[in-house]
């Protein structure tokens, strides 16, 4: 009896992992014109308003679109939250959420094209699109409040994510201490405007069967031909979750949290 009520209480324990770390992200909106950006913020612990922390900005996929203000934690969410994580890297965690019928980066996609780059492209002739519109000014609104320390400010996404990172480098040029763009792509004329002695660090997968590789690649060789501090991880055999790989690299963290403007 005792036995079955330890083992009940456990998998109850269990289930309710996943809410325990999402606890730690508060619910935010951040209106602007009559557009609202749903986004989750997790302060440091033993906040102090008066300090200026590091900021970091993370972008999800494709398939954490919504409106729910939650699925955009599914895949790194729990990293940051992580006790240890945040004793030793005391930090300003946001997650925006693009809405279902939008994306990160201004992208063509045409599953039936079959060229080395796969079946996306970059538009980088258009103004910024409404969501990471959304993204950019609250990050303004975030660096002009006084509890951020705009010489650590983060930039990482994954997927779609991945290739929004790679925009809004440009878009928002000297803004940025780092970046960590993951299974993602980008336009390579533009790294020139955000490059020089910039560091960020790619990862992909090398089967990367929604993604292809070869864009990692294109954006690792433009970067380093710009003059950018670039690293470059690709995974042999692995496909699209590549993120799993990234959050498990020993020394994600404190290679980002060691980047200064």
């Amino acid at each position: 009896m005792y036995k079955l009520a330890f083992t009940l209480l456990l998998m109850l324990a269990m289930t309710n992992l996943p809410a325990q770390f999402e606890q730690s992200y508060q619910k935010k909106e951040f209106i602007s014109g009559g557009d609202t950006l749903r986004y989750r913020i997790m302060y440091p612990l033993n906040y102090d308003a008066h300090k200026k922390y590091p900021l970091v900005l993370f972008l999800h996929g494709a398939g954490e679109r919504g409106n729910d203000n939650e699925a955009q934690l599914t895949h790194g969410g729990k990293l940051f939250a992580d006790s240890v994580m945040r004793e030793k890297f005391p930090a300003i965690v946001v997650f925006p959420q693009c809405p279902q019928e939008d994306w990160w980066a201004r992208i063509t996609h045409d599953p039936n094209k079959k060229d080395s780059l796969g079946s996306f492209g970059f538009v980088s002739d258009q103004p910024i699109g409404k969501s990471l519109g959304l993204v950019s000014q609250l990050l303004d609104t975030l660096a002009a409040s006084g509890t951020i320390n705009t010489q650590k400010i983060y930039l990482a996404g994954l997927s779609m994510g991945g290739m929004g990172t790679f925009e809004l480098l440009w878009r928002k040029p000297n803004f940025f201490a780092a970046a960590i763009p993951i299974c993602g792509g980008g336009d390579p004329q533009k790294v020139t405007i955000y490059a020089k002695k910039f560091p960020i660090w790619i990862f992909h997968g090398g089967s990367d069967p929604v993604v292809s590789v070869s864009n990692s690649r294109l954006m690792n060789n433009a970067l380093k031909a710009a003059g950018a501090r670039v690293k470059y991880t690709e995974y042999p055999g692995v496909g699209h979750n590549s993120w799993d790989n990234a959050f498990a690299e020993a020394d994600l963290l404190p290679w980002l949290f060691s980047q200064k403007k």
